[in-house]
């Protein structure tokens, strides 16, 4: 897929959104320094193009009972088309996947799982990917703290 090519007030409004995606559209102007009409058929423009590709609520995981954090690389077994597509398939009925990347190198896949606690991650290893998936093999590590979280995309500059 080609990219968009954007000037520098689409930048300005796409910093802003990820910013802090519930601005009202007048105050996005401001921001911007452009009229309201202006803002929302750049945004609208943004939107189509699929360079916004939607809108979600930031959750905190602790607040939601969710005190635990693991990344788990995952080598498959098999690697023919079948066995990928299990695998996917898998991966996408789990809630506690919460990212599930494809990789190069010794392993072929990288999880970010999201669990209540030890137990629960145990559990989730134990009688879903270890059991389901074609697993051959899995090395998990555990979120000590997170020193830098997902702000948005990095943006060209202005």
């Amino acid at each position: 897929m080609a990219s968009v090519e954007l000037d520098r007030t689409d930048l300005q409004l796409l910093a802003e959104l990820q910013r802090g995606a519930r601005l009202t559209n007048a105050e996005l102007a401001e921001r911007v320094h452009l009229s309201a009409s202006a803002t929302l058929r750049r945004v609208q423009r943004l939107e189509r193009e699929g360079v916004i590709a939607g809108y979600r609520a930031e959750l905190d995981p602790e607040r939601l009972g969710l005190g635990l954090q693991a990344f788990v690389r995952i080598q498959l077994s098999r690697h023919d088309a079948d066995a990928i597509e299990a695998f996917s398939a898998f991966v996408n009925q789990w809630d506690e996947v919460v990212t599930c990347h494809a990789l190069t190198g010794d392993m072929d896949y990288l999880l970010q799982i999201v669990v209540r606690d030890l137990e629960h991650f145990s559990r989730f290893l134990l009688d879903r990917l270890l059991n389901q998936a074609g697993v051959a093999d899995v090395n998990s590590s555990f979120v000590l703290r997170t020193v830098k979280a997902f702000g948005g995309m990095p943006l060209p500059p202005r």
